[in-house]
């Protein structure tokens, strides 16, 4: 498989493959980042608290 390019990253980020029996690696990267960034116990995302 070649490499993707930021573009086609991008695209599968905002893409949650409805339809389909599962995700894409780059939109559940994404979705698992935001939900690291909204939960008020990870020490990562404090930053002055």
């Amino acid at each position: 498989m070649s490499k993707q390019n930021n573009l086609n990253n991008h695209a599968n980020q905002l893409n949650a493959n409805k339809g389909t029996s599962g995700f894409n690696k780059p939109y559940t990267a994404a979705m698992n980042n935001h939900a690291n960034q909204l939960n008020p116990n990870n020490k990562l995302y404090k930053k002055g608290k």
